[in-house]
């Protein structure tokens, strides 16, 4: 019951920490709910048909399936959360001034939102599957039955749902002025954060160099498989022996984040004529 109830609230709480976050970037944007919902939905459908087909995905391409389909989510998360960032420096300002009159300018985030539910399934996808195929191995290990796994998986859900839960209320206690520029230096850390898990996957397959195995070794301080690691892992990407390329990929993507944007956010606002007109007092 403790391994699977560990287990289950590690891979929980990386999920859940990445849902509060993509809830908090998108407060006040109508239908969020339902899109993140979806996405949820998704991951928990996608993961399960994932499980199934384990074996076949781990042997495909010379044994290395796994490591590239796990490199592909991460990646295509990135891309989405590009996409959010882009959708937020543009959009951010007039959101928090129009919070209350929701005008036309919001009510368009439909395009953001896609993204946002993408990136949400993908990670209910990524670590989905990573307790079915953990709880698969403890169950043929140690024979332990299915009332004590149960018990152990309820109570790791509810314990990653409640940590997570204190995150978005935590960010949601944010002055909304304040609110979207802080969600996306947490977005552009995470996606940066994802990259560079992606490049450590690949490298690990041998299909990237490692520029160096070990720039550090901070597992005496904090190991990144402990609890606070396993959340520092999720939200930034932290790993405490990473190799070069992991932290060479890390850094141009969050170069490249906060320089697209810097760019899109100098742009000028222009009203558009579907935007509502401000009443004179």
């Amino acid at each position: 019951m403790l391994a699977t109830l560990i287990i289950v609230f590690r891979e929980v709480l990386e999920a859940g920490l990445i849902i509060g976050i993509v809830l908090a970037a998108t407060e006040g944007v109508p239908r969020r709910g339902r899109w993140i919902a979806s996405g949820i939905v998704a991951g928990i459908a996608g993961a399960a048909l994932l499980a199934g087909f384990a074996g076949a995905l781990s042997n495909a391409f010379s044994g290395v399936g796994q490591e590239l389909f796990n490199a592909s989510v991460l990646m295509l998360a990135v891309f989405m959360l590009s996409i959010h960032i882009t959708w937020m420096a543009n959009h951010a300002r007039e959101m928090a001034q129009e919070m209350k009159a929701m005008g036309q300018s919001v009510v368009q985030g439909d395009r953001s939102l896609t993204a946002m539910a993408l990136v949400v399934a993908l990670a209910v996808l990524r670590e989905g599957s990573e307790v079915v195929l953990f709880l698969f191995g403890i169950a043929t290990s140690t024979h332990e039955g299915a009332a004590p796994m149960l018990a152990g998986g309820i109570f790791g859900v509810l314990g990653g749902v409640a940590v997570s839960w204190l995150l978005y209320r935590g960010l949601v206690a944010i002055p909304m002025r304040h609110l979207f520029k802080v969600t996306n230096v947490m977005i552009a850390l995470l996606a940066a954060g994802m990259a560079g898990q992606a490049a450590a996957i690949l490298a690990g397959a041998d299909l990237l160099p490692t520029l160096g195995d070990r720039l550090w070794d901070t597992s005496s301080i904090l190991r990144d498989d402990s609890i606070v690691g396993r959340a520092l892992h999720a939200l930034v990407g932290y790993s405490d022996r990473p190799s070069g390329i992991q932290m060479l990929a890390f850094l141009i993507t969050l170069a490249a984040l906060v320089t697209l944007s810097r760019l899109v956010g100098q742009r000028p606002y222009q009203r558009s004529q579907s935007d509502p007109i401000p009443h004179a007092n």
